[in-house]
């Protein structure tokens, strides 16, 4: 079994919140989870898992203008800055970051199986 770590970063790629589901559930869930205790921001950063017409107008009305390109099956285009979408690159680093950590906290590097031969 999979699962899926959806998160919310601040301007520099820190992480301030987490909701884990199981890896074949949608994005949508995730977002709707994470709605409630986003922070004060301009802007919100997404991929297309996240482009929903609902999950748009919960942002505006929380005053968030949305940066998420569209699906493709999407019938009309969704235009997004793409200047400021190249700076999500920030939050793949955060997750990154996060596996490392994941790999040192359990040791993965330390198991013979993973081709390490020292004690």
């Amino acid at each position: 079994m999979n699962t899926k770590l959806h998160a919310v970063a601040d301007a520099d790629g820190r992480p301030i919140r987490f909701f884990m589901t199981a890896g074949q559930i949608s994005d949508y869930t995730g977002a709707a989870a994470l709605l409630g205790s986003l922070p004060k921001a301009d802007w919100l950063l997404a991929d297309r898992g996240y482009d929903a017409d609902w999950f748009r107008d919960a942002l505006k009305d929380k005053g968030i203008k949305p940066c998420i390109p569209g699906r493709k099956s999407r019938g009309k285009p969704i235009k997004h800055d793409k200047r400021r979408y190249k700076r999500r690159n920030r939050i793949e680093i955060m997750f990154g970051r996060l596996k490392d950590w994941r790999r040192v906290a359990t040791r993965y590097d330390r198991l013979n199986r993973a081709g390490f031969a020292g004690g």
